[in-house]
């Protein structure tokens, strides 16, 4: 293996912040309602709809993605218990999932106060019922889902760990995908009660998404063997290719988008280029680990995991602001939704950075000790 060293996962994250940059595009290029400017003419909302599909190439999908490759990481290199495991992801991922959730929960009421739904709002939360979709499944802001999922895909590591000495089975990502499409569709062709709907469809979606583990701990099982500069680069040619086809096939789900102004149903081949593009992605940034990647994307990657959590309420910001000062109505969809980019990328690197700094709340985006943990190491160093 030539190269060595901490440098050789420069690559790794670029692609971390790649992935921070394409959901913060996913978000931004929709209208108020998160739908794609059906108001519009289809002239007006084409600019918007080819910028979503360009965030095609990266998505919540690349974050449990590289989630799982630094677990297939650390699994390996510390090979702890199944319960030391699985409790210290616990501690990583559902305790900052407390706090983003009862924050968004309310401040869902800021956007609805400009908009005009606050008692809709308010509904929600005092229906004790909805406590549970917001606790188990994250449905508290459309983006919460990726914690608890990505816990309960850590359930299934030991199973995924076959793929880093048999890569082979990273292949088997095709058979859950194609499995959970199948079978989410019949489950939604059920008269079946909503709420229990969501939670089977969440089941099948964490027993599809496993697939997504045995790609990573493969990628991981072959980048630990060592890839020489060659063959690096010819995976990297096949990587674009392969990406490029997944984004190919994604055009027939646009188009829907683009004529109707309202999101369609991935389930063709669209399906399998959307699931399957941050596979593709990944492939190309690994196949680019020999490349001099600048530290500077080391200093960012630190912040994906937080701009992830913050972006959505940065972009709710400066929807509020674009409503009430009422420049949207004076803007062209396209307008909206760069103006919205332009500001919601850096505002939410930057949002990510402050929280960092500030002790007692570093922890909510990963990047410190919780609180009590604090208390209990100054107690130990005081004593």
């Amino acid at each position: 293996m030539s190269g060595s060293g901490k440098p050789r996962l420069l690559w790794f994250d670029s692609n971390r912040v790649f992935a921070a940059m394409g959901v913060v595009l996913i978000h931004s290029s929709t209208d108020f309602a998160g739908q794609p400017f059906a108001a519009a003419e289809p002239s007006a909302r084409l600019i918007p709809v080819f910028l979503r599909s360009l965030g095609e190439f990266s998505g919540s999908e690349m974050f449990f993605m590289f989630s799982l490759f630094l677990m297939a990481m650390r699994v390996d290199k510390k090979m702890p218990d199944y319960g030391t495991a699985i409790g210290q992801q616990a501690k990583r991922l559902l305790i900052p999932f407390l706090f983003w959730t009862v924050f968004y929960v309310f401040f869902r009421l800021v956007k609805a106060d400009a908009f005009g739904y606050v008692p809709y709002i308010w509904d929600q939360i005092t229906d004790v019922k909805n406590w549970a979709g917001y606790l188990i499944l994250g449905k508290s802001q459309y983006h919460m889902h990726f914690l608890p999922t990505l816990f309960a895909l850590f359930l299934f590591y030991p199973v995924m760990k076959v793929a880093t000495r048999y890569p082979v089975f990273g292949f088997g990502l095709l058979i859950t995908l194609g499995v959970m499409n199948s079978a989410q569709a019949w489950v939604w062709g059920l008269d079946l009660d909503p709420s229990v709907r969501d939670y089977v469809v969440r089941a099948l979606k964490i027993f599809g998404y496993v697939g997504y583990g045995l790609a990573a701990f493969a990628i991981y099982g072959l980048w630990k063997d060592g890839i020489p500069r060659g063959e690096s680069r010819l995976i990297r040619r096949v990587a674009f290719y392969l990406a490029c086809l997944a984004y190919i096939a994604t055009l027939p789900f646009y188009a829907v988008a683009y004529e109707t102004g309202g999101w369609g149903i991935r389930g063709g081949w669209d399906f399998y280029g959307h699931f399957l593009m941050p596979v593709c992605v990944f492939f190309i940034f690994l196949g680019g680990q020999y490349l001099h990647w600048s530290k500077r994307w080391s200093f960012l990657a630190q912040f994906s995991f937080g701009v992830y959590l913050v972006h959505p309420l940065v972009i709710d910001l400066i929807d509020v602001f674009l409503f009430k000062t009422g420049l949207s109505q004076m803007m062209a969809p396209w307008g909206i939704v760069v103006s919205r980019y332009c500001m919601a990328l850096p505002m939410s690197f930057g949002l990510a950075y402050v929280i960092s700094k500030v002790a007692l709340l570093a922890w909510t985006i990963g990047l410190g000790p919780t609180p009590w943990e604090r208390s209990k190491s100054s107690s130990a160093a005081g004593t």
